[in-house]
């Protein structure tokens, strides 16, 4: 029996799908990242991005396909991770827009729409590259086009259109010479390609299991001969080393003295760097950039409101670490060279914290905390080590701001310490330096952002005890808010989410969730579906942070 009609219950079941079979084949699109520069991976920004959309569609199904693709619209919006992220979800923006006020659709109507989300998605980047996910989408769309007025059967339809994004994706490294030399086709269009496939499957009545995505002249391809693709590009030759992302919630006030025009607002963060990307709607406007001067446009974002979901990464960083250089950042940086104007020094237990740090902008990490306080003597050496002119401490620990004052006044250059007394102030504080401010100004407006951000943890009791009214058992575990022990169960999970709960308010909007050692899966899947389940609205992050002693530490914003 022939589909000629498309309804959004359908249509949800092909989302569904689509995000299933991406998320299966995440890491093999991961493996032909290669352009233009390390950003993340792209199978990896993509899954998330795409799993956001799905599991907005999944909440939210209904019988209009055009309400459904706006579920899905805005579910990529917030959780557009990466380039190709971001340009996947203007590709179902602009397709949402298209049959937003459709019931059903035929294949002349979805394939418009296709059509619709490709010139939405050019618009969206300053600097459109042939040869890449933009390139496979427009293919697809111009055969969908081509084929939609004599088709009406939408399998029929979806697999020529399955077929020529194959023949598009495998003509890639002829547009894109660095895919040819390294011998990969483009990874966000192969990303796309799995998304199709999986609408196909879906039309046909099969499941993604069923299929076989790769051909086998591509499983070659990705093989471990081939996997460091990036070995193909020098870290000296990324000119923009910040891969830059953030989400600007508009409020009145400041659009009344800015008036926000997407155009305008793209033209204006051009000039701070390459692989931009603006994306917006009536409420928020996304910014992917890579730039060498990331505090410089946040700052220009917050003139039109609230700054949120920020992310930065260093990519020189990470392109060494990926091509096989793996000595530690503070090693990396040699005493005869020209000192750095700036360098930010933070203290942390756990390997995945101090990961995360160096990730946004860190450039020494020294190991300690609440059971091990680095001494005065260590924090002067990782002053010395970092080989800047001016440095910013993060205690991140009450206990070890004294021996940082004591440091930055022997320091022979310009030290100050932002009194952070936990690793989420100190991630909020790291995120709100401004390379282009001074070294005062830094202190104030990093020490300000401290006050933006909650700190929930998890730990056990070593013996009994009353503290503030609250009787504890040894070896219960404790709720901890902000210093203050609000929650003790003998139950890790019950404490975890009775915290949460004492927390999280009508003003949070993300909750950050690092998993210290010894936690598993299935307690930081039931803590993020105990978020997701009851606190509707606030996003969240989870990260491995193996921090030892505490089973979890919240970050609350």
């Amino acid at each position: 029996m022939s589909i000629t009609a498309l309804n959004g219950k359908r249509f949800a079941e092909m989302v569904i799908q689509g995000a299933n079979h991406l998320s299966t084949n995440a890491q093999m699109v991961d493996a032909l990242n290669v352009f233009p520069v390390p950003d993340g991976d792209t199978g990896t920004n993509m899954n998330l991005s795409m799993t956001s959309g799905a599991k907005e569609v999944q909440q939210n199904v209904r019988e209009e396909i055009g309400k459904v693709a706006s579920f899905l619209s805005r579910g990529l919006l917030m959780g557009a991770r990466g380039n190709s992220g971001v340009i996947l979800s203007q590709l179902f923006r602009g397709f949402g827009k298209a049959i937003e006020s459709k019931h059903n659709v035929t294949t002349e109507e979805f394939a418009l729409a296709l059509e619709a989300g490709v010139n939405t998605a050019y618009k969206a980047v300053m600097k459109p590259v042939e040869g890449t996910i933009l390139t496979v989408a427009k293919d697809a769309a111009k055969k969908a086009i081509e084929i939609a007025i004599e088709e009406s059967d939408f399998v029929k339809f979806m697999q020529k259109v399955v077929d020529e994004g194959q023949a598009s994706l495998n003509r890639t490294p002829e547009l894109l010479p660095v895919l040819k030399e390294v011998g990969v086709v483009d990874s966000g269009g192969q990303g796309l390609l799995l998304i199709y496939e999986g609408f196909l499957a879906e039309l046909k009545g099969e499941t993604v299991s069923e299929m076989k995505s790769f051909q086998p002249h591509m499983e070659e391809l990705v093989s471990a001969e081939h996997h460091k693709a990036q070995d193909f590009i020098n870290t000296e030759d990324i000119e923009f080393g910040y891969c830059t992302e953030f989400m600007v919630r508009f409020t009145n006030e400041k659009t009344a003295n800015h008036p926000f025009v997407e155009e305008v607002f793209r033209e204006d963060l051009s000039q701070y760097g390459d692989s931009l990307l603006v994306i917006s709607d009536d409420d928020i406007v996304k910014v992917h950039i890579h730039s060498e001067q990331p505090g410089e446009v946040l700052s220009y974002g917050q003139q039109y409101g609230d700054l949120i979901k920020i992310k930065i990464e260093n990519m020189r960083e990470q392109h060494t670490s990926i091509v096989g250089d793996t000595k530690p950042l503070q090693t990396d940086l040699p005493k005869k060279r020209e000192k750095q104007e700036y360098g930010i020094v933070t203290v942390s237990m756990g390997e995945g914290i101090a990961d995360l740090f160096k990730s946004i902008g860190a450039a020494y990490v020294i190991e300690g905390g609440q059971t091990m306080n680095p001494s005065t003597e260590d924090i002067l050496k990782a002053i010395e080590e970092v080989h800047a002119e001016k440095v910013i401490i993060l205690p991140n620990n009450k206990n070890i701001i004294m021996a940082a004052e004591q440091a930055s006044e022997v320091a022979d250059i310009d030290v100050v310490v932002v009194p952070s007394k936990t690793v989420p102030q100190g991630m909020a504080a790291l995120l709100s330096f401004n390379p282009s401010a001074t070294i005062e100004q830094n202190k104030e407006g990093m020490t300000t952002a401290l006050s933006f951000v909650k700190t929930g943890q998890i730990t056990y009791a070593v013996r009994d005890t009353n503290i503030d009214g609250v009787e504890i058992a040894k070896d219960d575990f404790m709720g901890i808010a902000d210093g203050k022990i609000v929650i003790t169960n003998s139950n890790k999970l019950e404490s975890a989410k009775l915290l949460l709960e004492n927390m999280i308010d009508e003003d949070t909007e993300i909750v950050t969730i690092l998993h210290g050692e010894g936690v598993t899966s299935e307690e930081v899947e039931s803590i993020s579906e105990y978020v997701e389940s009851h606190f509707e609205d606030v996003e969240i992050e989870v990260h491995d942070g193996k921090q030892p002693l505490y089973s979890f530490i919240f970050s609350i914003e």
